[in-house]
């Protein structure tokens, strides 16, 4: 090789040097499951929308897959997950009743798990972010014995049964209702999708038993206008009570304009940040507090606009 050509080569292998190593050094892109119960709730939505969003800021890949109910789905979207190299899950149980196989197949693989609005009996998340249901429950039950001046026949429309925020909600009202004997259970029965058309046919069957009925709670805010809706076709012939739960943007509508009583708002949105940096920092090797329970609070007339003005 003559000096020219031994020279031309010595500065090829200067420049490409440096671009060989940094691709040999370059970190594999971090990816963060999201494993949703149903997408057609508008509270998952809002989860949803802040994770994603928390993701996007800090460059973050965010795999978004919906169960739309089904727990067996669930399972087989989480194991795909796992297949896909995810470094961290954010877990929304479908249901009650396969809940613990999505944590344990993250676990098995090594992925830390961020549990969301449901705890999975007996195999909970590295942490777990909720609303303090039975205190919000309670809270919106000692309204209701304010409103009703005490006195009122009650009908319970259930989310879906042994779920964390059915059983803390439910576990709330009663406790509201205990320190308010004039408030009468009467009626209870329970939805399997927290749906608003399931809130309406449950209230309206109630409400063909007993008419008397003045208070709906649905565990859930569309429930509660399910219930809402109910009540004013039935037209009874007296003031019949709906609240409900969550803090959704057409159940707060529904408030503003006088068509539902009540409801707990949720903080959707920080809770969905809350749940990426906890992601974050599983992944970091930081142990996140292992409950991170957030307020509600609660909403009627009088202050549900700054709620749909700005969601916390």
């Amino acid at each position: 090789m003559n000096r020219r050509n031994w020279l031309a080569a010595v500065a090829i292998i200067a420049v490409a040097a440096p671009l060989l190593g940094s691709c040999e050094r370059k970190p594999q892109p971090v990816k963060i499951g999201l494993a949703v119960a149903n997408l057609q709730a508008d509270f998952f939505n809002q989860i949803k929308q802040s994770v994603e969003a928390a993701g996007a800021a800090q460059g973050i890949q965010v795999v978004t897959v919906d169960a739309k109910g089904d727990g067996a789905t669930q399972v087989s979207q989480v194991q795909d997950l796992v297949n896909q190299n995810i470094k961290a899950l954010i877990y929304i149980p479908a249901g009650a009743a396969a809940a613990a196989a999505p944590v344990k197949i993250a676990k098995d693989a090594g992925i830390p798990v961020v549990t969301v609005d449901r705890n999975p009996d007996g195999a909970a998340g590295d942490t777990f972010i909720a609303t303090n249901s039975v205190a919000a429950s309670k809270a919106l039950g000692d309204w209701v014995c304010k409103a009703t001046g005490g006195q009122a026949k009650v009908a319970i429309i259930q989310g879906q049964i042994g779920t964390t925020p059915e059983i803390d909600r439910d576990t709330g009202f009663k406790q509201a209702m205990a320190a308010c004997p004039g408030l009468k259970e009467v009626a209870r029965e329970a939805s399997k999708m927290w749906m608003k058309d399931e809130g309406f046919n449950i209230a309206q069957n109630m409400l063909q038993r007993d008419p008397s009925i003045q208070v709906f709670f649905g565990h859930a805010d569309a429930l509660a206008l399910g219930a809402a809706q109910a009540a004013k076709s039935a037209n009874v012939g007296h003031k019949v009570w709906a609240v409900g739960f969550d803090g959704d943007p057409a159940a707060l509508e529904a408030v503003r304009d006088g068509a539902l009583d009540a409801t707990m708002t949720q903080r959707t949105q920080l809770m969905g940040s809350l749940a990426f940096q906890s992601a974050m920092d599983l992944i970091g090797g930081k142990a996140p507090p292992k409950v991170q329970y957030q307020d509600a609070t609660l909403t009627t007339k009088d202050n549900a606009a700054q709620f749909i003005a700005k969601h916390p």
